[in-house]
């Protein structure tokens, strides 16, 4: 695919970043991260978005190589966060003419990172539109994906969705690979995941539009087979498993619960379940554990105790569930412990206080090393979690 031109008058100039480690601070980016950025030339020229900081240098020549000799008319901010608003500094400084286009909350948190000084700014509602001659941009809210301020913006002549962080995933395009919904999807649960009413509502607006291509403001731009991708993210933001299967989540100590783990993994493969993943806590990121467990429709969770309660790796995980809104899922627990078992108890704390959780019954028990009656107990809560 040809990412710098998405048609003879639309243009990509965003920046690949591949000497980035973790995206956000905290999400593992192996394969870099795009900070997209789009420019539609005609009468009147608008540039949809900047780019983070990091990129500046690169996508203002990218801009300045796609104007040639002319300047922007407008710059359409969809989003503030500073991944795609971090160069706007630079664009007012060197763009003193251009106008400004955002909405009203865009323009009350602007002031945040900027002095825009006297550029000229123009305000923008739900379904305002901007001529641009051959081409019109329409406007369309989607606040909380994942920003209060967020606005997506629809090209009407070509059917072109510019879609803020929606769509979005981790990686530099460079780096693309035919498996978009990886990536895509722990881009999503862990950044837009806890938004999953609001994304419903931005789709509600989407199925209205003919869309032909959607241009997100990270990963690749979208020209075929737009209905898997839109259909990915329905059944994401409405919380349903994308597939049946169970995660294993393992957080042990001395590598007793770990083999109990390997255990109940190998039990329910023998009962015909297909898609088992075991992923042990300590050792995994955890923005990949939280993909998994959105995406099956099962999860067990196996954990020592600790300090009178779980061990800690397990207790973060649990906090990044709550937090990103994990529900309408069914959950076995196993629990080790050499003299007090507490996991369980806590585990079962932090699910109860989630939305629609099933706690599966039995809740096993292992005292220390895993012993033939453990290996039972285990085997029976296999075909509890194969049948549920």
């Amino acid at each position: 695919m040809n990412y710098t031109e998405i048609s003879d008058a639309i243009r990509y100039i965003g920046v690949d970043d591949d000497t980035i480690d973790l995206f956000e601070s905290q999400y593992v980016v192996p394969e870099g991260m795009a900070y997209n950025s789009y420019i539609i030339l005609d009468e009147k020229i608008a540039v949809l978005d900047t780019c983070d900081k990091r990129g500046s240098e690169e996508w203002l020549a990218n801009l300045a190589a796609a104007l040639g000799d002319r300047k922007p008319d407008y710059l359409v901010i969809h989003h503030m966060e500073p991944d795609h608003a971090g160069t706007l500094a630079q664009f007012m400084q060197k763009y003193p003419g251009a106008v400004l286009v955002g909405n009203a909350k865009t323009f009350n948190m602007l002031p945040n990172y900027y002095d825009a000084g006297t550029m000229e700014k123009l305000t923008v509602k739900e379904g305002d539109t901007l001529s641009l001659g051959a081409h019109t941009l329409q406007f369309f809210m989607a606040p909380m994906v994942h920003w209060p301020e967020v606005m997506v913006s629809f090209e009407q002549t070509e059917g072109v969705l510019f879609a803020a962080d929606g769509f979005g995933k981790f990686g530099a395009i460079k780096n693309e690979t035919d498996d978009w919904a990886c990536e895509a999807r722990r881009y999503y649960f862990n950044i837009c995941g806890k938004y999953g009413m609001q994304v419903q509502a931005l789709l509600k607006k989407a199925a209205k539009l003919d869309i032909k291509v959607i241009c997100p403001l990270h990963g690749p731009v979208l020209k075929e087979n737009l209905g898997y991708y839109i259909g990915l993210y329905d059944t994401w933001s409405k919380y349903e498993p994308e597939n049946k299967g169970v995660l294993i989540a393992v957080a042990s100590i001395h590598g007793n619960t770990l083999q109990a783990a390997e255990y109940m993994k190998e039990q329910l493969e023998a009962l015909g379940e297909e898609r088992v993943s075991l992923m042990e806590v300590p050792r995994s990121d955890v923005a990949e554990i939280i993909e998994d467990a959105f995406r099956y429709d099962r999860m067990i969770l196996m954990a020592s105790s600790y300090d009178a309660g779980v061990f800690l790796p397990m207790e973060d995980l649990l906090v990044h569930l709550r937090a990103k809104g994990y529900q309408n899922r069914k959950v076995a627990l196993v629990e080790n412990g050499s003299w007090g078992p507490t996991a369980a108890k806590t585990m079962k704390g932090y699910l109860e206080g989630m939305k629609n959780i099933t706690i599966l019954d039995p809740v096993v028990t292992i005292k220390s090393a895993v012993k033939e009656a453990d290996q039972e107990a285990l085997a029976a809560l296999a075909k509890v979690v194969k049948d549920a």
